[in-house]
């Protein structure tokens, strides 16, 4: 039986561990499992036989469904890393369609030539490029319902729909054909984004300002469910899909990425320790707000699901004077 790995806020403000499948929830200290979802993250490989034998003798069509609990965030990660321009069709748009994206060497080419040129250094990136990384705070993670708050210094916030891999084991110095054997499973995460901070107008030459563009509170709804990889076949053949308001932005396969799991794993690895329920974001595909020139406002209903990961629904709200 599949299922995924939730957390269930309790009305006193408490979290319990809960197994979701078919639109069904379990609290697992019912079952006598007390243990956190980090915990059992902690100690994956041998958590998640019990898990599964749990799942498995279980009547869930017996249990109460998802929408009578509040989930909260899966658990709380230790780190969180992003892996930026990461998605084909997304980053051929950039350039073609954005000049500051563009090089040099763009200068004079028509739209067609542009684009005929950015597919071809595309395609060489997917082949041998390193993954262009960067840390987003844990403070930044919220539940798969709660309100993203836009602050209200940030003039242009941006939603960027990715599929999360969980890592199961600590990890070190890992190749990229072993990789897949430190990941615990997958979720959903918005990359929340203030696009009129990255880029900042005083020191631009350093480069971007990851903490100023990405880490606001609020700015990385998170689940509703680790899903262990066991049951998801294939992660690159999954539907990303995105909508403000009903309308759909984002919807795109996860086969367009780029730089592929194993390989996003082995760099992060060989510049810093993995842990057990550490986060990478893998990527945005394309459809971001800043491609149309649209951004969030307040009362706006961002809808993300991924294919066998759920769905989460949060709506913007204005931050409030304190």
């Amino acid at each position: 039986m599949s299922f995924g790995l939730a957390s269930i806020r309790e009305a006193d403000g408490t979290l319990s561990a809960a197994l979701i499948s078919g639109g069904r929830v379990m609290r697992l200290a019912d079952q006598g499992e007390e243990r956190s979802v980090l915990s059992l993250l902690d100690d994956w490989q041998t958590a998640f036989p019990r898990l599964k034998a749990i799942a498995g003798s279980a009547v869930f069509s017996d249990l109460p469904e998802v929408e009578s609990v509040i989930l909260d965030a899966p658990y709380r990660p230790r780190q969180v890393f992003c892996t930026g321009a990461n998605y084909r069709k997304h980053v051929i748009g950039l350039i073609v369609g954005d000049p500051s994206m563009r090089m040099k060497d763009d200068d004079g080419l028509s739209e067609d030539e542009r684009r005929a040129d950015a597919e071809r250094r595309m395609d060489e990136k997917a082949k041998s490029s390193l993954p262009y990384c960067f840390v987003k705070l844990p403070s930044c993670v919220i539940g798969p319902t709660d309100p993203v708050i836009l602050p209200r210094n940030v003039e242009k916030p941006d939603w960027e729909l990715e599929l999360g891999v969980v890592i199961g084991r600590r990890t070190r110095h890992v190749s990229p054909e072993l990789a897949m054997e430190h990941v615990a499973g997958f979720a959903i995460v918005n990359d929340v984004t203030a696009r009129d901070h990255i880029f900042r107008r005083d020191n631009s030459a350093i480069g971007a300002d990851w903490l100023s563009g990405k880490c606001f509170p609020t700015f990385l709804p998170f689940g509703p469910m680790v899903v262990p990889q066991q049951f998801v076949p294939d992660p690159y053949d999954l539907t990303i899909r995105l909508s403000v308001n009903g309308k759909t932005f984002q919807e795109e396969s996860t086969g367009d990425m780029m730089i592929d799991i194993g390989r996003q794993i082995a760099f992060l690895s060989d510049r810093v320790e993995l842990m057990p329920g550490d986060l990478i974001c893998t990527g945005s595909p394309y459809g971001n707000g800043s491609a149309f020139g649209v951004y969030l406002q307040p009362g706006d209903v961002m809808e993300g699901s991924i294919t066998r990961l759920g769905t989460q629904r949060n709506r913007c709200v204005v931050e409030t004077a304190k």
